[in-house]
């Protein structure tokens, strides 16, 4: 039997096991506490993107989300493994915006 084939694939408790999540995905979702909004430069050629961790949404509620903070600041950004990007120093409009919404933000890092 190749390595190919061992893989279950459905279950009668499960069902489609191919359309499963990924175990990070839940563990994010369910993380709750603060979050955390930083300024970054590392990897991106001295650039300053804002990044928001450690929200408890999905990936639809992320998107959203991260659409309103891009209109809110006027920059590009993406969602990427569960993290918000935004192109330059946005900490304290991303940390205005979150309060606003309810989730407990606090700016992280120097």
């Amino acid at each position: 039997m190749a390595k190919r084939d061992a893989r279950v694939v459905w279950s009668s408790g499960d069902g489609d096991l191919r359309r499963a999540r990924e175990p990070a995905a839940d563990t994010r979702r369910s993380g709750g506490g603060r979050v955390k909004v930083r300024r970054e430069t590392s990897g991106r050629r001295g650039k300053a993107v804002t990044t928001v961790a450690d929200l408890p949404l999905d990936d639809a509620g992320l998107r959203e989300l991260a659409g309103r903070l891009k209109k809110r600041c006027g920059v590009g950004g993406s969602v990427k493994d569960g993290v918000i990007e935004l192109q330059g120093d946005h900490r304290d409009d991303v940390v205005d915006v979150l309060r606003a919404s309810g989730y407990d933000a606090v700016p992280a890092g120097g």
